[in-house]
C-alpha cells in the first residue's frame, strides 16, 4: 500500500496483522506496522550482492520521524548507487554505543509497550558497556570485548552485576544480529561469569563504628549516602538519587516514587532524627549508584575493615533491626519487599495496612542503636523487651 507517510498518518495508523505502508515520496521506504503496535521504518531494495530483495531497518516510529527516515533511506540508496549493499556499510560504521539506544527503545515483542526492567538494562549498559567498548565497531567486535566489560565488575566483587551485564550485552548483540546490524554474534557460545553466590556480609558493631567515624576523611564525597544507607536500610541507588521534592522534613517522611524503586511501587520511608540530621548536612545531587559502588571498591583497604559493598549496608541495617525484635512483616515494609508484604491471598488482598507507625518505630529504634554503637554507649532496649 502506497501512502503519504506524514507524522499524522504514522501516529494514527493501526493494523490487525503486519502491513507495510510504502512512502509516496521516497521509493522503497516503508513503515511496517504490526498488530502489536510496533512501527518500524524499513528500506526495501535489491541487493548488489546477489540481486535478491532485501530489507534494511532504519529505526522505529516515533523515535525516528518521517523526515529522519527519508534522510536515512536516501543515504542508504546513495550507497546502492555506488554498488554497495547499505547493510554492509551500516554494519561497518555502527558502533556498540550506537546500538545501545536502538536496543533500549525496542518495545516488548507481544504488547508493543516498554519492556519490563528496561530502566535497569539501560543503566547497566550505559554504566558498564558504553564507557568500555562503546566505540568498538560492530564489525570489529570480538569475544575479548565481553571480557573487557565483565572483568572490572568482577574486580569490584560484584559477580551478580557482572552476570546481568554480560546477559544484557549478549541479548543486545543477538537482537542486533536479528535486525541486520551485524552479520555474526561473537558472544555466541560464551559462558557467563561465575555464578553469583548470595552475599551474607553483615558489618559488626565494631566495623560500623570504624566505618562511620572514618568516612569524613576516607570518602567524604559519599559520606552522607553511605551513612543514610545504613540508617534507613534503603538501596544505594534510591539514596544516591534522592531529590528535595521527595522529602517532607516537617512530617519526617521520604517518599520514593515508583519510577525510582526496584519493584516500581511508591515507597514511604519514615525519617529518624539521625536521618534528618544527615540529610540537612548533605548536598542533594543525584548520582548513579554505580559511582558509589566503584568509589567504595577503590577505597578497599582504607576503611580499616574487611571488604564490604553498598548493599551490605542495607543488609546490616535490616539484620540489626531484626536483632532488636522488629517483626519480619515490618522489615519487609521497611525494605519495600512486596514478596514479603503482599505474599499470599491474606496479605495481598485482605491486609491493606501500610505499617507506617511500625516502620517509624523500627527505624527510630535502629537509629538509636546506631548512635549507641558509634558513641560506645549501652545498647537500646529491643521491641520485644519494651514495657
Amino acid at each position: 500500500m502506497r501512502v503519504s507517510l506524514t507524522d499524522r498518518f504514522c501516529a494514527g495508523v493501526k493494523a490487525k496483522g503486519q502491513i507495510d505502508y510504502f512512502d509516496e515520496q521516497t521509493s522503497g521506504l516503508a513503515l511496517r506496522v504490526t498488530g502489536n503496535g510496533v512501527k518500524a521504518w524499513t528500506l526495501v531494495f535489491s541487493s548488489p550482492r546477489d540481486g535478491k530483495r532485501a530489507r534494511l531497518t532504519l529505526g522505529r516510529y516515533p523515535q525516528t520521524t518521517p523526515a529522519q527516515a527519508r534522510t536515512r533511506a536516501l543515504e542508504a540508496k546513495g550507497h546502492l548507487d555506488q554498488g554497495n549493499d547499505p547493510r554492509d556499510v551500516q554494519t561497518g560504521a555502527m558502533t556498540v554505543g550506537a546500538l545501545v539506544p536502538l536496543y533500549i527503545e525496542k518495545p516488548h515483542r507481544k504488547t508493543g509497550k516498554p519492556r519490563r526492567g528496561v530502566k535497569s538494562i539501560k543503566r547497566r549498559l550505559e554504566a558498564n558497556v558504553v564507557p568500555t567498548i562503546g566505540g568498538v565497531k560492530l564489525s570489529d567486535l570480538h569475544r575479548r570485548d565481553a571480557q573487557r566489560v565483565v572483568t572490572p565488575i568482577m574486580r569490584r566483587n560484584a559477580p551478580g552485576e557482572a552476570i546481568r551485564v554480560f546477559e544484557d550485552l549478549r541479548a543486545m548483540i543477538r537482537w542486533g544480529l536479528s535486525q541486520g546490524y551485524l552479520d555474526r554474534n561473537p558472544f555466541e557460545g560464551m559462558e557467563p561469569p561465575a555464578k553469583s553466590i548470595p552475599r551474607e556480609r553483615v558489618l559488626t558493631n565494631e566495623e560500623i563504628k570504624t566505618l562511620w567515624t572514618g568516612l569524613p576523611t576516607t570518602l567524604p564525597a559519599f559520606e552522607w549516602i553511605i551513612k543514610l544507607c545504613l540508617v534507613t536500610a534503603q538501596r544505594v541507588g534510591e539514596v544516591a538519587g534522592m531529590l528535595p521534592n521527595e522529602l517532607d522534613l516537617e512530617r519526617a517522611v521520604w517518599t520514593i516514587p515508583g519510577s525510582r524503586t526496584k519493584n516500581g511501587y511508591e515507597h514511604s520511608v519514615p525519617l529518624s532524627p539521625l536521618a534528618i540530621e544527615i540529610i540537612k548536612g548533605a548536598t542533594l545531587k543525584p548520582l548513579p549508584s554505580i559511582k558509589v559502588s566503584v568509589a567504595i571498591a577503590k577505597k578497599h583497604g582504607q576503611f580499616g575493615i574487611p571488604h564490604f559493598t553498598a548493599h551490605d549496608l542495607r543488609r546490616s541495617a535490616l539484620t540489626g533491626m531484626a536483632k532488636l525484635g522488629v517483626a519480619p512483616i515490618v522489615l519487609g515494609h521497611v525494605a519495600n519487599h512486596r514478596t514479603t508484604t503482599k505474599a499470599g491471598i491474606t496479605l495481598g488482598v485482605y491486609v491493606q495496612h501500610a505499617y507506617e507507625r511500625e516502620k517509624r518505630e523500627a527505624l527510630e529504634l535502629w537509629a538509636n542503636r546506631l548512635q549507641g554503637i558509634i558513641s560506645g554507649a549501652a545498647d537500646v532496649v529491643s521491641i520485644g523487651n519494651k514495657r
